[in-house]
């Protein structure tokens, strides 16, 4: 799935855009699945309530951070800022609250099982030299019209880390995506930067669950070009390309399906990372399934 060409400017970007990487019937299949799961989701059992004392504001940001570090061997459901009251109840139609789904929709729903798990995903990994890739997580992305937020520059590394660093993400547009609605911006090139910020588990218990050390590399607006892709292409991601995507201004959302796979072959992945294996969900491997 993979041409020389395209080999090629991955090493030289970081990034590549394949065009049609999914058919019209997939990418069908996955937006019935995620309209599934969101019908059949109790909001009740996915808010986190907005309290107004300090104390109690304390408490209900570590809760947050509970919800979302426990998510990895489940699909759980993160909310747009001001989809949710003081009073923890909803503000809009569940379907236009949600800001993404995550994290193991990957093992967790057929659908989305059957595309990451691929033959088409396994022999682009092989081509890129994966020898024993597993998949970490996975997360289904709404940006929806007029509140999808901005996502700023980072390095997909920073959030998961290996030593030495291989992970590479794969970012599939469910929806047209372009500058209007939020397309993504690549820095090309910059996968030759330095990692300088990762999110990890903070040790100290008296502090926030989850906390950023070092500092993010500053480049130039100059410096990212915008990718606009249709419905049904893929982007691959080097683990430390800068890459970001703007706020969703526009009256269409943008919605896409993104998954990351991290080497395990003569690599480390980081115990501090904000996302671990658990019992219940051992990273799966890509080529074994």
């Amino acid at each position: 799935m993979l041409t020389s060409e395209q080999l090629q400017q991955f090493e030289n970007d970081g990034y590549v855009v394949i065009k049609g990487f999914l058919s019209e019937d997939e990418v069908t299949s996955l937006e019935s699945a995620r309209a599934r799961i969101v019908d059949e989701m109790n909001p009740n059992e996915h808010q986190i309530s907005v309290f107004s004392t300090v104390e109690d504001r304390q408490i209900s940001l570590r809760a947050k951070d509970d919800y979302f570090l426990q998510s990895g061997d489940k699909v759980r459901f993160f909310w747009e800022e001001g989809a949710i009251d003081e009073k923890g109840q909803l503000t809009v139609d569940r379907s236009l609250g949600i800001n993404k789904i995550g994290h193991a929709l990957h093992w967790l729903v057929p659908e989305f099982r059957r595309v990451t798990f691929s033959e088409r995903v396994r022999a682009c990994f092989r081509a890129l030299g994966f020898a024993a890739p597993v998949v970490a997580q996975s997360m289904y992305i709404f940006k929806q019209p007029g509140i999808g937020g901005e996502v700023t520059p980072h390095q997909d590394a920073t959030f998961l880390y290996t030593e030495p660093e291989k992970i590479v993400g794969l970012w599939i547009a469910l929806e047209d995506a372009d500058r209007e609605n939020g397309c993504l911006w690549f820095a090309p090139g910059s996968h030759r930067d330095p990692l300088t910020r990762r999110f990890v588990r903070n040790p100290d218990p008296s502090g926030p669950r989850l906390v950023f050390r070092g500092e993010q590399t500053q480049l130039e607006q100059a410096a990212f070009v915008p990718e606009e892709v249709r419905r049904g292409d893929c982007v691959f991601i080097s683990g430390r390309v800068h890459h970001c995507s703007s706020a969703n201004r526009s009256t269409r959302s943008r919605h896409i399906y993104t998954f990351h796979v991290v080497e395990t072959q003569d690599t480390q992945y980081a115990a501090d990372n904000w996302l671990q294996p658990s019992e219940a969900l051992p990273f799966p491997p890509l080529y074994e399934q």
